[in-house]
């Protein structure tokens, strides 16, 4: 696939990304880059093979879910967000 101007003006729309001009030529080699590559692994032959796998014998260990009532927890994860307004985070508008 290749990508030109409008394909990368289209993609910082969705993305909500601005890219530098100067940095606009060196992006669309990348991306074309990542497309070849993924398009090259639909080349592998892949009939006949189970589409589902597991990386661990037997499946995933579990755990319990088991709630934690420390108070603090609320409080250390506001503390780490950029914004926060009585005890919630506060995001960017993202519909317009």
């Amino acid at each position: 696939m290749k990508f030109d101007d409008i394909m990368l003006q289209r993609l910082e729309k969705l993305s909500m990304l601005k890219i530098e001009a100067d940095k606009r030529e060196e992006m669309i080699n990348e991306l074309e880059k990542i497309v070849g590559f993924v398009e090259v692994l639909g080349e592998l032959e892949t009939e006949g093979l189970d589409s589902s796998f597991k990386t661990l014998e037997g499946g995933s260990p579990m755990r319990k879910d088991v709630p934690d009532e420390n108070s603090e927890i609320q409080k250390i994860i506001l503390e780490n967000a950029p914004k926060t307004k009585d005890n919630y985070f506060v995001v960017p508008n993202i519909i317009e």
